[in-house]
């Protein structure tokens, strides 16, 4: 990765993501993590910590509010009557990043391994609050945020997850 490519800052300690190019913000976003808080181990609803890469985008030129399971548009754009016929599902909309744990034994592999956990960078419906946690492990943002840092990032772009 050259010098003056981007990276991204996720600060769970700040609900902020920053995307910075070396010392300098491009842009800061507002993100909502785990409800249960910093953690790396499988099935915890944790969002974990350390660093990581963008593994794949998926989503480019679906309009806002399209909704994915399982990483693929189900053909529905979110609209608030989806919530009340299915109230408990985890609603990943817009884009998605998938993130791959670069640290062996912290997260990566057997029961720490983020790419295994399905852990995105992803759009939320709008009253979704942002800023305070309350993911099941992801990093949520507003669609219009996920948009804009989906098309200023790339495959192999470096995500730092820090708690403090």
């Amino acid at each position: 990765m050259a010098a003056t490519d981007p990276c991204i800052e996720i600060n769970i300690a700040e609900q902020k993501l920053r995307l910075l190019s070396g010392d300098r913000v491009l842009h800061e976003y507002a993100v909502s993590t785990a409800k249960n808080g910093p953690g790396e181990i499988m099935h915890s609803e944790c969002t974990p910590r350390g660093e990581h890469v963008i593994a794949d985008k998926i989503g480019a030129g679906c309009i806002p509010g399209t909704v994915f399971i399982a990483r693929e548009p189900t053909g529905e754009i979110y609209h608030p009557q989806l919530r009340e016929q299915a109230p408990e599902r985890d609603w990943i909309l817009t884009r998605i990043l998938w993130l791959r744990g670069t640290q062996p034994g912290e997260n990566q592999g057997g029961e720490v391994d983020s790419y295994q956990r399905y852990i995105y960078i992803h759009g939320s419906p709008d009253d979704v609050e942002i800023g305070k946690p309350g993911s099941r492990g992801c990093i949520r943002m507003s669609n219009a945020d996920v948009m804009d840092l989906f098309d200023q990032v790339k495959m192999g772009t470096r995500v730092i997850i820090t708690d403090c």
